[in-house]
């Protein structure tokens, strides 16, 4: 008993002091020991007289609840980040439509595919380490992962986290959907139907991009997802964020999933390509990653790591779909990471589905300013919420991306759709 009162209170004195220690993967050398900045409720730009800057948040503010209260959304959740600074905080609708449970800035939504962008960072940081080389070949590592050909000895860790293994666009998705190991669909890979040669082009992948999780987790000594939240999420002070079906459901504050009116039952499948799409956590910790993605952290994501991670390797089709799709123009891909033009403007970021949610995390690096914005249902129309956001940062009007008019009128939607303010942040 004593033991565990001393235990507590050492960890109540490094808590107080925001100090954490991260050690490097199987060594006793410190990787990162840095401040952890807690942010009090009270610092949270969550209410109008804290919004500041040259986008019409007051506007954006309003458009936000009417789309909210659309009967195709339950919950929402936005952050924007202006000149690099958190600007703009609020949390939309309900997290469970069959209680009227709202969402608030400490609700828990999955990033769906952002989630690659944190495996690209952990990559692109253990590379700058020295740990992994993402130039020799995957095999080398001997993951499960076996391609047509064994193209497995050709391509490289760079090429699976670029999105370069020519397999057919999301090749056994539906396989890991049924409930297939994911391991087993990796090694099955070898009979799947090529789209190009292995390292020629760019093919968009769950189940092979998930490669690197075995590859990073034998390079750090650990699980995964431990040594992403040991690494990164912990020392940005994103005590929200991190892996797993049952950190989610098990967690007090969490978005239930949604198809329009129906609560759906949570899907592990996804979480078991943790690489590809396991992250969860609070609105306020994604625009924190956000902010280290800009470049503001470079304690523990350097200028280098980022280039490594961001730079462009090969060449995509256009994203989304309809007017925002004609809209985007020059995509590519990096490690995890997508960069295209929009209006003129490089803007960098992903974006990810899962069933019942939606996220989305888009921003212009050459003035740190974005949108990060994570809601439980299946309506891809909130994909346009950054796009808005950037266009009022350069009193651009003409596109009207949250323009609701045009849609049929809303007979329902979320109860308590209104904007929800942060009490303390877990």
């Amino acid at each position: 008993m004593k033991r565990v009162i001393v235990s507590l209170i050492a960890v109540a004195a490094l808590v107080s002091a925001g100090w954490f220690g991260v050690r490097a993967f199987g060594s006793s050398q410190p990787l990162a020991s840095i401040p952890i900045p807690f942010r009090a409720a009270e610092n949270l730009p969550d209410t109008p007289a804290e919004w500041q800057g040259r986008i019409d948040y007051k506007t954006l503010d309003r458009q936000l609840a009417e789309l909210a209260r659309r009967p195709e959304m339950a919950g929402l959740a936005v952050a924007v980040v202006e000149d690099g600074k958190l600007r703009f905080v609020r949390a939309y609708g309900v997290a469970d439509k069959s209680t009227g449970t709202p969402v608030t800035l400490q609700t828990l939504f999955r990033w769906a595919s952002v989630s690659k962008t944190a495996t690209g960072a952990m990559a692109a940081a253990m590379a700058k380490q020295g740990t992994v080389d993402l130039d020799h070949p995957v095999a080398d590592w001997r993951s499960s992962l076996r391609l047509p050909g064994g193209a497995e000895a050709r391509i490289t860790l760079a090429d699976v986290l670029s999105q370069r293994t020519g397999l057919t666009k999301n090749a056994y998705d539906e396989k890991l959907e049924e409930g297939q190991d994911p391991a087993q669909l990796r090694a099955g890979l070898s009979a799947a139907p090529l789209q190009c040669e292995p390292g020629t082009c760019h093919t968009y992948q769950n189940i092979a991009f998930d490669t690197a999780s075995e590859v990073l987790a034998k390079a750090a000594h650990k699980p995964f997802g431990d040594a992403v939240e040991d690494r990164l999420f912990l020392p940005l002070g994103m005590v929200s964020a991190g892996y797993g079906m049952e950190r989610l459901t098990g967690a007090k504050d969490w978005a239930r999933p949604h198809r329009g009116a129906q609560v759906l039952p949570a899907k592990a499948a996804y979480w078991r390509v943790p690489a590809a799409a396991g992250v969860e956590s609070d609105i306020v910790d994604f625009a924190t990653w956000m902010q280290a993605m800009m470049g503001n952290r470079p304690d523990v994501l350097p200028a280098r790591v980022l280039q490594i991670a961001h730079h462009p390797r090969v060449g995509t089709d256009r994203l989304y779909g309809g007017s925002l799709r004609q809209a985007i123009s020059d995509a590519g891909y990096g490690l995890g990471w997508r960069s295209f033009s929009y209006d003129g403007h490089r803007l960098e970021g992903h974006s990810g589905a899962v069933s019942g949610y939606r996220a989305t995390m888009i921003f212009e690096p050459a003035t740190k300013t974005g949108v990060v914005a994570l809601w439980n249902s299946d309506w891809g129309f909130p994909f346009r919420i950054p796009f808005a956001a950037i266009d009022s940062y350069h009193g651009r009007t003409a596109a009207a991306w949250l323009d609701l008019s045009e849609l049929p009128p809303a007979t329902g939607g979320a109860a308590g759709a209104g904007p929800v303010t942060a009490s303390l942040k877990k």
